[in-house]
């Protein structure tokens, strides 16, 4: 039996998302920790209710009913710590989506340099830029206050100046921010963060020292112009997130109390865990987190020296969602259905599940349009992502999605765990992988609330990932090919644990699969044709082949080509659809 390295310290985390809130208990079984059971209500952060605590004592009441074991009290306040009869647990870490959009004002220098570190700052959490002010800005101080008193930002990030430089500059940039702020109505006043030149902390605290209690000072985000350094300002960032979030809604600050202020925005928490993760990862391929949730699409993405955390609110699935036409016509969003759908259908679709997030496909139609949307927005926010992801990466060809190993994918629309096929087909069409990967579905979205968790204790998010928590959808081989439709361009041979042998041939424009279980391994060897790439060379492939892991699906092998081309003929295209799906199981 394994040794604990802790003495049984029970962590319940909870998840306030924009439709569901869940509550996840992580515990001691055998020595190491597991995750137990999850339980779920919907959340509460809209009326009637308009307090996310309701929302929250539900999802544990629902938890505590499966467990068969008292977490709240009489007074539905959570037992904490645990008691000698069993009831209450040790800890709480609490991640939270729910909420509106929150609008940032971002000021700095130049466009290339502060302004674009501060924009990758700002994207790292549930925010939208809705003024900039940089020193290239050709209004008058006047027009850029009346800017920024229209726009009613809740949050102003300050970036520029390297450290020790030039200060003048930012200093002028600070009157508009301060006589602005001074004007607002006291419960209007935007929180502030600056991160830009260290020299002039303490001057940005004199002259804007009458909004102390909404001012946020970091480390420089661009200490130097070659160096960028976002993670200290994101996690400052973080917090001040949580902080507006109590301003907007009820109950912030019960959890707040409850958790000891073990509370996190969901995507910072999911970034931590994959910066945790490409560490321990030494391959030299990235990881990839996606999340396709109803408050946003998160992109977090690992790799040797770096990380990334995107955060779309505009790709979100909830009340963004008739915001999703700004990026994507109709049409571009039907050319994922198997089915015929006018779009008529489709836009009244969008208002619909914008009213009613929480709702579920109840006809084969809604379900081709739930997926369609989903694609549409995930592919469009691993489009804008991959602006932010390093040069460097290794890549097959420099246009494509960088190498990665494993991608991880949550979100009610990508981790049904019930619809494998259908979550696989989604991520391949969305992202459109190259190379050999493995995908995982985190079908009980726990990668945040371990995230989360681990500043309580970080032996645990380590523990329940090597649990088999997470569930394998296999290994996919996408090669990287010209050809035309219909040409053999890959043979495989698998060999398994007890030395039988499966074969499968890929032609172009088809997608095959190899049965391998999961928990299962296999020996894979390919034969390249027409130059075909799987990361290893054009037409090349280790000649003792490479060992692969099972999975739901066991391996699958993407021959339709990198970028993905869907015929214009709308009938073919709907037929070439249903057989893909088809192949995966989810016909």
């Amino acid at each position: 039996m394994a040794t604990s390295l802790i003495d049984g310290n029970s962590v319940l985390a909870v998840d306030v998302g924009a439709a569901n809130t869940r509550a996840v208990l992580f515990d001691v079984v055998e020595g190491e920790y597991r995750f137990v059971a999850s339980g779920s209500a919907p959340s509460t952060a809209q009326a009637p209710f308009k307090d996310v605590s309701e929302g929250v004592r539900n999802a544990i009441a629902h938890l505590q009913d499966i467990l068969g074991r008292s977490l709240l009290d009489n007074s539905r306040d959570l037992i904490l710590p645990s008691q000698a009869d069993g009831s209450g647990v040790d800890g709480l870490a609490v991640t939270l989506s729910a909420g509106p959009t929150i609008k940032a004002a971002l000021v700095g220098l130049l466009a290339e340099v502060s302004l674009e570190s501060g924009r990758r700052l700002v994207e790292s959490t549930y925010a939208r830029i809705v003024e900039t002010i940089g020193l290239n800005d050709r209004r008058k101080t006047e027009q850029q206050i009346d800017a920024l008193l229209r726009a009613q930002p809740d949050l102003i990030v300050i970036t520029g100046g390297t450290d020790g430089g030039a200060a003048r500059s930012i200093q002028k940039l600070l009157e508009p921010i301060g006589l602005a702020s001074f004007i607002m109505p006291a419960e209007k006043m935007p929180a502030i963060l600056f991160a830009g030149n260290a020299k002039l902390a303490e001057e940005v605290k004199s002259l804007l020292g009458g909004f102390a209690s909404l001012l946020h000072i970091s480390p420089n985000v661009r200490p130097s112009l070659e160096t960028e350094d976002i993670e200290p300002a994101s996690r400052e960032l973080a917090r001040m997130v949580v902080e507006v979030r109590k301003r907007q809604m009820q109950g912030v600050d019960t959890l707040q109390a409850w958790s000891g202020g073990h509370t996190f925005p969901t995507a910072y928490a999911a970034g931590r865990m994959v910066r945790f993760l490409s560490k321990v990862y030494s391959a030299d391929k990235g990881i990839l987190s996606v999340d396709l949730g109803t408050s946003a699409a998160i992109i977090a993405a690992g790799f040797k020296h770096t990380s990334t955390l995107n955060v779309y609110p505009q790709f979100g699935l909830g009340e963004n969602l008739p915001a999703l036409l700004n990026y994507a016509s109709l049409e571009e969003i039907l050319r994922w259905s198997p089915l015929d759908i006018s779009e008529g259908a489709l836009r009244d679709y969008l208002y619909q599940k914008s009213l009613y997030p929480a709702s579920i496909a109840a006809t084969q139609e809604d379900l081709a349009l739930s997926q369609a949307v989903a694609r549409q927005a995930l592919y469009l926010a691993m489009q804008f992502a991959q602006r932010d992801f390093p040069r460097q990466a290794r890549r097959i060809k420099p246009s494509l999605l960088p190498l990665f190993e494993p991608i991880l994918a949550g979100g009610g629309a990508l981790s049904d765990a019930s619809r494998p096929g259908h979550g696989l087909l989604l991520l391949l069409d969305a992202l459109q992988p190259a190379g050999v990967t493995t995908v995982i579905l985190d079908q009980n979205n726990l990668l945040p609330l371990l995230g989360a968790a681990a500043e309580q204790n970080n032996i645990l998010p380590i523990q329940v990932l090597e649990s088999g928590a997470f569930l394998s959808a296999g290994t996919v081989i996408a090669p990287v090919v010209s050809a035309s439709f219909g040409v053999p361009i890959l043979r495989a041979v698998l060999t398994y644990e007890n030395g039988t042998e499966a074969r499968a041939d890929l032609k172009y424009g088809t997608i095959e699969t190899l049965p391998l279980s999961s928990g299962e391994t296999g020996r894979l060897k390919l034969q390249l044709l027409h130059g075909a790439d799987v990361g290893f060379g054009a037409g090349r492939f280790p000649k003792g082949g490479i060992q692969v892991t099972g999975g739901a699906l066991g391996l699958v092998f993407d021959g339709r080509g990198r970028p993905l081309e869907l015929p214009s003929d709308p009938v073919r295209r709907r037929e070439l659809i249903k057989k893909w799906l088809w192949t995966l199981g989810g016909g």
